[in-house]
């Protein structure tokens, strides 16, 4: 879309330069007498006239292409951000929607997840993905893979491991990461594709 809008632009000033000659015409003059025998000086004129001039050099890039022409200083953005303290002053607001998280106890922003919490949980997902390469590779086999800690081999039932892939990792369990989390659902999928608003009261 941009393209096509750049090619009409072109052409459109590419026309409008073949035109401008016909419409300003640059260094001439309108028609005068002339006394027989005397050299003219619309020969000189034309001679020493200026050469012509594209519509581009007459316009300028400013105006054909809105982009800054130079970076604006850190001063400017800051009074922008903070204002100037002679006119306009713009206070640091405070925050009031800060929560303490109950399992850390970290300071962290309403409506948003725990930077703690978070970095935990991400830092161990990757320790696991780093043994699971380890140790099965990246080849596709259309098993399920079984995480197990330290120590929780021997307390799995033998018909629950039977058919599975199992990766172990070599300490124990955080005490934040339940079993829980690795088990399926037990909630049957639905088919039906109505949506049905609970909770309403």
């Amino acid at each position: 879309m941009s393209r096509n809008l750049v090619l009409y632009f072109s052409n459109f000033l590419q026309r409008l330069e073949s035109l401008l000659p016909a419409i300003f015409p640059q260094g001439s003059l309108p028609p005068a007498f002339a006394v027989a025998g005397l050299p003219s000086t619309y020969d000189k004129i034309t001679r020493n006239q200026t050469p012509s001039r594209s519509l581009k050099d007459i316009i300028g890039d400013g105006i054909l292409w809105a982009v800054p022409k130079h970076r604006r200083t850190v001063e400017k953005r800051l009074n922008r951000k903070f204002g100037y303290p002679e006119y306009n002053w713009k206070l640091l607001r405070v925050k009031t929607h800060l929560r303490s998280c109950n399992q850390c106890g970290h300071d962290y922003e309403a409506g948003h997840l725990c930077p703690h919490c978070y970095n935990k949980v991400r830092d161990e997902t990757q320790q696991m993905q780093e043994k699971i390469q380890e140790q099965l590779g990246l080849n596709p086999i259309e098993q399920d893979v079984v995480v197990l800690y330290e120590g929780e081999r021997g307390e799995q039932p033998s018909e629950m491991l039977n058919g599975k892939r199992i990766v172990e990792m070599p300490k124990p369990r955080p005490i934040w990461f339940t079993k829980n989390l690795l088990q399926k659902t037990t909630q049957q999928p639905s088919n039906s594709k109505e949506v049905k608003p609970n909770d309403l009261a």
